[in-house]
């Protein structure tokens, strides 16, 4: 249970007219940092990741986990102002190197524009975490809205194959790479009123199995992961079109935090290159299935 990102471009600096001009023509904004003078190891150094729906939750947890151990990074969006922070915070504190794209994983055309564009030296990505996702609307099926339909399986199924379709074939070009795709404790048992969100969860559990039969003999490991509740993220207020009544569902148990997914993904793409982990599905202690959960208040950590 994840979320993406809704799209804001207010209260960032730009740093020259040629990204002011980007923004202004919705063109994809590509900002590298300069080599920082402090470096993690040789072998962490040339490792490159791009994390879909960097700007919040899961997808900035993972990035920080990833730039603290000295990787470095392609961190995609919708809100340009949040990935210029992380890059300005990120080469700040651990002199990663980063490169940040903004643009929508629901529209083609511009995962295309972003990802056929790379600089030279951004172009051979070993790790790809397809996170962009997010729920819409908590209705039964005959009460459904049609936009948050389309919303969800805009970004969950095919913004995932968007990117996936554009990076994998360098993976395959090169024999080498990862491909870890965030998916849902929903994804494996679908509940009351969550249809097309579970059904797009579903669609991701299914793709990331197929994935493997298709790249596994060209060397490239795939894998997932399927938290159930997690904190520290937008998925409830998303969820909820803003209601922030109805997205206090955390107050009465403890979930899962956005650092602990981000967590299990790092163990999963740091294994030896023999070691494929295909699946991680975690829940929070008093988390049970997606249903049962133990809300008799926080217990202490």
């Amino acid at each position: 249970m994840h979320e993406a990102e809704d799209h804001k471009t207010e209260d960032f600096d730009i740093n020259s007219q040629q990204e002011l001009e980007a923004i202004k023509n919705q063109q994809p904004l590509i900002i590298e940092t300069a080599p920082a003078s402090t470096r993690a190891s040789e072998n962490q150094q040339s490792k490159l990741v791009l994390i879909t729906g960097a700007g919040s939750g899961i997808g900035r947890a993972t990035a920080e986990i990833f730039a603290r151990n000295g990787y470095r990074l392609i961190l995609t969006g919708r809100r340009v102002e949040r990935l210029v922070d992380l890059k300005s915070r990120f080469e700040a504190e651990f002199g990663t190197e980063i490169l940040i794209l903004p643009f929508d994983v629901r529209d083609p055309g511009a995962v295309e524009a972003a990802l056929s564009k790379l600089p030279e030296s951004f172009q051979d990505i070993d790790i790809l975490v397809n996170n962009a996702g997010l729920a819409k609307g908590l209705a039964p099926i005959h009460e459904g809205n049609l936009e948050h339909w389309e919303t969800m399986i805009d970004t969950n199924v095919k913004g995932l194959l968007y990117v996936t379709r554009l990076i994998s074939p360098g993976m395959v070009r090169r024999r080498s790479g990862h491909i870890i795709n965030v998916g849902s404790s929903a994804g494996k048992e679908a509940y009351p009123n969550g249809n097309v969100y579970c059904a797009t969860k579903f669609a991701v559990d299914a793709l990331t199995k197929s994935m493997r039969f298709d790249l596994h003999t060209h060397n490239i490991r795939v894998g997932q992961i399927s938290p159930g509740h997690v904190e520290e993220t937008e998925f409830a207020i998303t969820r909820f079109d803003g209601d922030v009544e109805r997205a206090k569902i955390y107050n009465d148990f403890q979930p899962l935090k956005s650092s602990d997914v981000a967590d299990a993904i790092y163990y999963m793409a740091t294994r030896p290159p023999h070691v494929n982990i295909q699946d991680i599905q975690l829940f929070a202690t008093q988390q049970a299935s997606s249903m049962v959960i133990d809300r008799s208040g926080r217990e202490s950590s």
